[in-house]
């Protein structure tokens, strides 16, 4: 056992025995409920740690026909397995890897036409003799797919007919009857994790390249990026340093966004104009005045890669509303603070 496999077997215990201590004064149903669902957690606490130190070159043989292929990762299984393809698949094409399922019963009636000879096929069966992967494993020899088999048996069919078989340890099932697939699902779903994120670190996918493929819920918005949410173009407010205030006013009323940006002849941003500027120069003079004789320098902006949250942080520190987006000191845009909130940062 390995130092890592100590401390976490160590760590795990003792976070289990924790939990049964709270126990202490349940009734007996009560306690005898826990234990079995701390015997199930064990259990397979213990497989994942077993499949972790059986991962060999063969998991390296997957991963390179997976990053090689110029299709898609087709996932399949029967049954329970099938469950798990369908995560594994899911994973894999959220996290940069285009996957999807096909059911082996479908397949065999029409689906095997969804199977290309660019792709790979990752096929899921705890005994590796489900009769219904047998058409799609045909399928693959008879035209040079690559297939990656994943399975609990070496001897099977399924993993001598494979290119690469991805054997998981013959762990107990957390069954007490040893019947429901319980421990040799949960290492399937794991390793078709390890498979997806491996082959995401290979890629060096980013968390911008996350977003793209979840613009919905809470992580996309907070994934969002400045630029997805900034006015510009006609809406962005700008003058030139030689402006009239008379001309501010307008632009600034027309824009409604409290401010505008103040540009120098080669259209860099150089200073800003508040309504609350506006107010402070009030005198009979003020629509003679210039944009730059009342002008604050050096207005506070950001970079156009900034996510959303990074604006909201610097508005609330700064004790500002509004952020000019700038790019080599041009700027870009222009974000509020509202503008921020409605995409849900906050």
């Amino acid at each position: 056992m390995t130092a890592l496999t100590s401390v976490i077997t160590s760590n795990l215990s003792g976070s289990l025995t924790d939990s049964a201590a709270t126990s202490t004064g349940s009734s007996p149903v009560e306690n005898r409920d826990l234990a079995c669902a701390t015997r199930v957690l064990r259990t397979e606490a213990d497989a994942l740690l077993a499949l972790a130190g059986s991962l060999d070159g063969e998991f390296l043989r997957a991963l390179d026909i997976l990053q090689g292929i110029e299709g898609r990762v087709i996932v399949t299984g029967m049954g329970k397995s099938g469950h798990v393809a369908r995560k594994i698949a899911a994973t894999m094409a959220s996290t940069g890897t285009p996957a999807f399922f096909v059911h082996p019963g479908e397949a065999s009636h029409g689906d095997l036409g969804m199977i290309a000879r660019i792709d790979a096929v990752v096929a899921l069966s705890n005994s590796g003799e489900t009769h219904e992967l047998a058409d799609i494993i045909a399928y693959t020899r008879r035209f040079g797919i690559p297939l990656i088999g994943m399975t609990r048996r070496a001897a099977s069919a399924l993993a001598e007919q494979s290119d690469v078989a991805l054997v998981i340890p013959p762990e107990p099932e957390a069954c007490p009857l040893g019947l429901a697939p319980t421990t040799s699902t949960t290492m399937m779903l794991a390793l078709g994790d390890a498979l997806a994120v491996a082959l995401l670190e290979r890629r060096g996918f980013s968390a911008a390249d996350f977003r793209e493929f979840h613009p919905g819920g809470q992580l996309g918005r907070a994934l969002l990026k400045v630029t997805d949410i900034m006015h510009k173009g006609a809406d962005l407010p700008l003058c030139r340093l030689d402006s009239p205030l008379s001309d501010v006013i307008f632009e600034m009323t027309a824009k409604r966004l409290g401010c505008v940006g103040v540009t120098d002849d080669a259209g860099a941003l150089v200073g800003i104009i508040t309504d609350g500027d506006l107010r402070r120069h009030l005198t009979p003079e003020l629509l003679a005045e210039r944009a730059d004789s009342i002008m604050s320098p050096r207005p506070k902006t950001i970079r156009p890669k900034a996510l959303i949250v990074e604006a909201l942080r610097e508005m609330n520190d700064k004790k500002i509303t509004t952020l000019f987006v700038i790019e080599a000191d041009r700027p870009l845009g222009i974000v509020h603070i509202h503008d921020v909130l409605r995409a849900g940062a906050a």
